[in-house]
C-alpha cells in the first residue's frame, strides 16, 4: 500500500550497526553488557529508525508484562485525572506502565475493558468502582492477579481498598451546615453512580438525625457547571423555603453558585452551598465554596505503592486503607 512503511526490526538494527541480533538485544535487556562504542551506535541507529522493541517475547517468557490496568469511569472527570496523576508518578519511576481503560461508569463496557486488558497480560488491576459484573469478579478471579479498589473505602469489600468514606464525608459536610443554622438543606445528585448514592445516604443521615425531612433533586445526566445551574432552578421552584444546597461534587456547586449571582440571591446570606472535592475552581470562588476536600492524588499513590509491594516484594495490601478527608467551610456556607 502506498505510503505505508514497514516497521523496523531488530534485524535492521542489527544490520545497519553491524553485529548480530543477539548484540543488539543484549544491549536492551542492559546496555552495560555491551562495549561502550557499539552501544552508543546501537543507540544512534535505534534513534535513526525509530525502532520500538516488542515485548511480546519478554511477557510470553517471563509471565510479566510490567503493566498495570488501570480502570477510570470518566477521563474529563478532574477527580480521576488526579488519582491518575498520583498513581503514574508510582509506576513510572518503578519501570511499570499503566494501561488505561475508560468505562463511563457502565460495569458491562468495565468488565469488557477488564476483558481486553487481561488478555495483554497485565500483572496488576486498578479499579474505580465497587460494584462489578458476576463475571468481571469470575474473569478477575480466574486471572490470579493482585486487584486493587480505590476511592471508595465503605462496605462491602471484594478487594483491598485506598480512598475515603464518602456517605460519612457528606454526613459531615450536611451536619456542618445544620449547626451553622440551615435548616431546608437540598441534595443535588447528577449520574447517580454508586458514589452519588452514599453521600445521599450520608446527607439523609444528618437530616433525620437533626430531625429535618430529606429531600433530593437528582438526574442521570453527568456533572457540568450549567447542570448545577439548571438543578438550582428546580430545587428553587419545588422548595421556595430552602436555604441550603448540598452537592454531590463541586461542578454542581460551582453552577448553582453561578446561578445564583445571575439571581442577584446572596451567598450564604440567603442561601448556603456546599460541594464536593475541594477542586480548584471553586476554591477560587467569591465565596470561596465550602466542600469536602479528598485527597484523590495521595489515592492514586497509596494504591500503585501497595500494588506494587504486592508484585515485588510479595507484600499483601492491607484490606482498607482510608485516607480520610477534611471539610472546608469556606465562606459559602
Amino acid at each position: 500500500m502506498s505510503g505505508v512503511h514497514k516497521r523496523p526490526t531488530l534485524t535492521d538494527v542489527a544490520q545497519l550497526v553491524g553485529v548480530t541480533k543477539m548484540t543488539v538485544s543484549r544491549y536492551l535487556r542492559n546496555p552495560k553488557q555491551v562495549a561502550a562504542k557499539t552501544a552508543e551506535r546501537i543507540q544512534e541507529v535505534i534513534d535513526e529508525l525509530g525502532y520500538v522493541p516488542s515485548r511480546a517475547p519478554d511477557i510470553l517468557s517471563n509471565a510479566k508484562s510490567h503493566a498495570i490496568g488501570v480502570l477510570l469511569p470518566s477521563l474529563t472527570n478532574q477527580v480521576f485525572a488526579e488519582l491518575l496523576r498520583g498513581l503514574e508518578s508510582v509506576t513510572e519511576v518503578s519501570g511499570y506502565q499503566t494501561m488505561l481503560a475508560h468505562y463511563g461508569y457502565d460495569p458491562k463496557i468495565e468488565e469488557r475493558r477488564i476483558e481486553s486488558l487481561l488478555s495483554y497480560n497485565i500483572d496488576g488491576l486498578l479499579l474505580s468502582d465497587r460494584i462489578h459484573t458476576p463475571r468481571t469478579e469470575r474473569v478477575i478471579a480466574s486471572a490470579g492477579i493482585p486487584v486493587i479498589e480505590m476511592v471508595e473505602t465503605d462496605d462491602p469489600m471484594n478487594y483491598p481498598v485506598v480512598g475515603f468514606n464518602n456517605r460519612e464525608a457528606a454526613r459531615q459536610m450536611v451536619a456542618t451546615m445544620l449547626a451553622s443554622g440551615y435548616r431546608q438543606i437540598i441534595y443535588l445528585g447528577a449520574r447517580l453512580d454508586t458514589r452519588t448514592k452514599l453521600k445521599q445516604q450520608g446527607y439523609q443521615q444528618a437530616m433525620q438525625e437533626a430531625g429535618f425531612e430529606p429531600h433530593s433533586v437528582l438526574t442521570e445526566q453527568p456533572s457540568s457547571f450549567s447542570l448545577g445551574s439548571e438543578l438550582l432552578r428546580k430545587v428553587l421552584a419545588q422548595y421556595p423555603n430552602c436555604d441550603g444546597i448540598f452537592c454531590t461534587n463541586d461542578d454542581l456547586a460551582v453552577g448553582a453558585v453561578f446561578e445564583c449571582q445571575r439571581q442577584n440571591i446572596a451567598i450564604p446570606k440567603q442561601l448556603a452551598i456546599a460541594g464536593f472535592h475541594g477542586l480548584d475552581i471553586g476554591q477560587t470562588l467569591t465565596p470561596k465554596l465550602a466542600s469536602v476536600i479528598t485527597p484523590r492524588e495521595a489515592i492514586g499513590q497509596k494504591a500503585a505503592e501497595q500494588l506494587l509491594a504486592c508484585l515485588e516484594k510479595d507484600i499483601k495490601p492491607k484490606p482498607m486503607t482510608d485516607l480520610g478527608f477534611q471539610i472546608a467551610r469556606g465562606a459559602s456556607i
